[in-house]
């Protein structure tokens, strides 16, 4: 008789906090081919990827320290940031119902 395994959780570091979280417990935001930046919901997009925890305190230190701007090497507007933060409330609420 076969023991089921246990699938191994994929990490990412949150580069905000430094800190490793299990992939499902971050937001992934990706620059793209075009100098795009946007929030990736599904993680799959194509292009550099960096990761922030689910907490807003970390998207307001995220837009104090112009985190992104440095990670990606270019100026990223503070109404992105503003909009990360949004959403990171907004999946954090919905977080809490489940």
């Amino acid at each position: 008789m076969k023991t089921k395994q246990t699938r191994k959780v994929p990490m990412r570091k949150c580069v905000v906090s430094q800190q490793m979280f299990p992939k499902k417990e971050l937001v992934r935001i990706v620059k793209n081919k075009e100098n795009e930046v946007f929030i990736d919901p599904t993680g799959r997009q194509n292009g550099r990827g960096a990761y922030i925890g689910l907490e807003p305190e970390l998207a307001i230190e995220a837009k104090r320290k112009r985190t992104f701007d440095k990670i990606f090497e270019m100026k990223i507007t503070d109404e992105f940031y503003d909009e990360l933060y949004n959403y990171i409330v907004h999946q954090k609420a919905r977080k809490e119902l489940l």
